[in-house]
Order: C-alpha cells, then sequence, then structure tokens
C-alpha cells in the first residue's frame, strides 16, 4: 500500500527479458534508507518487489501481465520513473490510499500553463469514468492528485511547481501514456451496493431500501 506522495525519480538503467517478463535495474534517485530485498516499491505507479538490492541499484521482476496493462513495458533505459517505497502503519497519508494496482492507461490529451501550475486534460481508460468524481482521489503515475473536472471521457488534474518537479509529470507532454489508478475506496463500494445473485429480484445489497428497514434512513 501507497500514498501516491513520490519520494523521488528514478532511472532504468538496464532491461533484460526473463521468460515472458523483464528485469529492471533502476537506480533511485536518492538514497535508500534501510533497504530489504523482497520489499514493494512503487515504479510509475505499479507494485513490483525489489528482487537484489546492491549499492545503489535495485533490480525487479516485471511480468507479463504487469507489461501489458500498464506503461512499463514501453520504457527503456535511460527512462525516468516515479518510486515510492511501500507506506508503514505509522506513516503519515499525506495523499490517498494507493494499492499500486494500476486499472488502465490514459493518455494526456492537453498540457497548459495556469500561472505556475500545469493543467492536465487525461483520456479515461475504458469503464473508469464511474469511479471518477470531481475533487476525488486518481493516482496518475502512481502520483496522487485532485481531479478538478471530469465527464465520461476525459478529466483535469492541475500539478503543482513542486510535483512537476519532483516527479514525471513535469516531463510530460501531450500524447504521452500514463498509468490510471483510481480510488480503491470506489470500487469496494460499487461491490458493496451491488446485489447478491441470491437477493437478485428482492431489492438485495447495500442500497435505500436495505437502510430504511435497518434504521438507518
Amino acid at each position: 500500500m501507497f500514498t501516491g506522495i513520490v519520494q523521488g525519480l528514478g532511472t532504468i538503467r538496464s532491461m533484460r527479458p526473463s521468460g515472458r517478463g523483464m528485469v529492471f535495474a533502476i537506480e533511485p534517485g536518492f538514497v535508500l534508507d534501510d533497504p530489504a530485498e523482497g520489499e514493494s516499491i512503487s515504479v510509475n505507479g505499479v507494485c513490483l518487489t525489489a528482487t537484489s538490492i546492491a549499492g545503489d541499484r535495485f533490480t525487479t521482476d516485471v511480468s507479463p501481465e504487469t507489461l501489458s496493462r500498464s506503461t512499463l513495458g514501453g520504457l527503456k533505459p535511460g527512462d525516468k520513473v516515479n518510486l515510492e517505497r511501500a507506506l508503514r502503519l505509522s506513516d503519515r497519508l499525506g495523499g490517498h490510499l494507493v494499492t499500486g494496482h494500476v486499472d488502465g492507461v490514459g493518455e494526456v490529451l492537453e498540457k497548459r500553463r495556469l500561472g505556475r501550475f500545469h493543467l492536465f486534460t487525461v483520456s479515461i481508460p475504458g469503464g473508469l469514468h464511474r469511479y471518477i468524481i470531481e475533487k476525488g482521489s486518481i493516482a496518475l503515475d502512481g502520483i496522487s492528485l485532485t481531479v478538478n473536472a471530469c465527464d465520461r471521457e476525459t478529466f483535469q488534474v492541475a500539478v503543482i511547481p513542486h510535483t512537476a518537479r519532483l516527479t514525471t509529470m513535469g516531463l510530460r507532454q501531450v500524447g504521452d501514456k500514463v498509468n490510471v489508478e483510481v480510488d480503491v475506496i470506489g470500487k469496494y463500494i460499487e461491490k458493496l451496493l451491488a446485489p447478491k445473485e441470491a437477493d437478485e429480484g428482492k431489492g438485495g445489497g447495500l442500497n435505500p431500501a436495505f437502510l430504511a428497514r435497518h434504521g438507518f434512513l
């Protein structure tokens, strides 16, 4: 679990095939205090496992599923990536709860200056519009951002100078692809509201009728 507060940029130093997947060697642009093999690290919003740590680099296995469902398959040596280590229970939750399980890939459709800020318009991957709400949270390449506006096809986020400087969002241009993870809370609520198969036709599931029957409304 992560917060979407990126700790810094890393650089892809090498990539090699491993079966149908890949092994990446990544060099963080910051000091990894007490690194541990097997720990989870978010790489551009994708939860990966550090399989070996040597000096100022770590390696990680990237599965065929991850390569096909995220932007990691399009990376090359020298590319910059956002890095965040897993959340400790004692840490501040500065962003929002981010799982590192990418829901889809969006495309930057517009980037324009708004004073000192950058305003991005991003396409919504298929089927995800129902989880994206105005002033809600969303993760782009692992960065916790607030949705300024949205419709069924696109959403907008504003990026402050600090975030642009510390993350890959400062490098993003129109046409670039970004990993999108919607707020996990919305997906759980949808599942709870859906009627169970055994209750179909009986008003089952968590809905206004259920809440009224049990005194909540």
